[in-house]
C-alpha cells in the first residue's frame, strides 16, 4: 500500500474532527452528566462517543495507523509503540504515523453551554508534526492546515496579524488564575499589550491563527492540547511554542503568536 498524502490524512482529519465535533452537539447545552476522571478532569459522554467516532473514521482509512486519545489512550501496530496507556511523554521510537485526538478541548466550556470548544486532530507523519485540523461544533467553524500546503479557515486562506507592537496586541489564556500562578510573567505582558481576555483553551489559538489576536498562552499543556497547533500556525504565519522557545507539541507549557511577536513574548515569559 502506497504511503497517505498529506492531502490525504487531512482530508480524513477534516472529515473525522466534523463528525465527531456534529456528535457533541447532541449534547451541548442539555446539562449533560459529568464524571471526574482520576486526574481530577471533567469528562461526559460527549467527550467519549466523540473521540470512539474519530477513531473509527481514522481506521477505515488506515486501519495500520497509531491512534493516541486523550479518553481512549494509544492505540495501534503494537510493535510502534509502548503500552496503551494514554501518556503525555513521547514514546522514544514514533511510528510513521500517529494520530493524536482531543474530542473535545474545553470540557469545562463544553459543560456551561459555552460555544467556544473544540474536537482537535494531529498528525506526526515520523515524529513531526504535518497535519492540524481543529472545528468548532457549535460555532460551525474548521481551522484546518498541513505542512507545505497551507492554513485554512472554513475553506479561505488563513493568516495571522500583521501587528508588530505589543502595545497593538490581544492577548489571550486559558485561565488568568493558573497563569499567573505559573509566574509573574502574565502580568508583565498584559500590562503591555491592548486588551488581554480569556477567550481560550482551542479557541485562542484559532484566534491567533485566523489573524484576530496576537498572542496566546497556556501554563499547563498535554500533546492532546497542542497536536494541531505547529501546522496551523506554521502555515498562517505565526509561531506555536513552549514558553522556553521549544517548536514541539509535546511540552508542557504553550505560547503561540503572529510571528512578529513571539521573541517579545518568550522574552518576558522567561524573566
Amino acid at each position: 500500500m502506497s504511503e497517505p498524502s498529506l492531502s490525504e490524512l487531512l482530508a480524513v482529519a477534516s472529515e473525522a474532527a466534523y463528525l465527531g465535533g456534529r456528535r457533541t452537539l447532541a449534547y451541548f447545552g442539555t446539562g449533560i452528566s459529568v464524571e471526574t476522571k482520576a486526574d481530577n478532569t471533567p469528562v461526559t459522554r460527549a467527550d467519549r462517543e466523540c473521540e470512539e467516532i474519530i477513531r473509527a473514521r481514522i481506521a477505515r482509512s488506515f486501519p495500520g495507523h497509531v491512534i493516541l486519545g486523550e479518553e481512549g489512550g494509544e492505540t495501534g501496530p503494537p510493535t510502534s509503540r509502548r503500552g496503551r496507556q494514554a501518556s503525555s511523554r513521547k514514546s522514544q521510537a514514533s511510528p510513521q504515523y500517529r494520530w493524536i485526538i482531543d474530542p473535545i478541548d474545553g470540557t469545562k466550556t463544553f459543560i456551561h453551554g459555552v460555544p467556544l470548544y473544540g474536537v482537535l486532530i494531529g498528525v506526526e507523519v515520523r515524529g513531526k508534526p504535518a497535519v492540524g485540523v481543529v472545528y468548532l461544533p457549535a460555532l460551525d467553524e474548521m481551522v484546518a492546515a498541513a505542512t507545505g500546503l497551507g492554513c485554512r479557515w472554513n475553506g479561505r486562506l488563513a493568516r495571522v496579524s500583521s501587528a508588530a507592537r505589543l502595545e497593538d496586541a490581544v492577548l489571550l489564556t486559558t485561565s488568568v488564575k493558573s497563569a499567573t500562578a505559573r509566574s509573574g510573567a502574565y502580568a508583565k505582558l498584559a500590562a503591555q499589550t491592548r486588551l488581554a481576555r480569556t477567550w481560550g483553551d482551542c479557541y485562542g489559538y484559532v484566534l491567533v491563527a485566523t489573524g484576530r489576536a496576537e498572542i496566546m498562552l497556556d501554563p499547563e499543556m498535554k500533546p492532546w492540547d497542542s497536536a494541531p497547533f505547529l501546522p496551523i500556525l506554521g502555515e498562517a504565519g505565526g509561531r506555536f511554542t513552549t514558553w522556553d522557545g521549544r517548536p514541539t507539541i509535546w511540552g508542557t507549557d504553550a505560547a503561540a503568536t503572529n510571528g512578529v511577536l513571539h521573541e517579545q513574548v518568550l522574552a518576558i515569559l522567561q524573566t
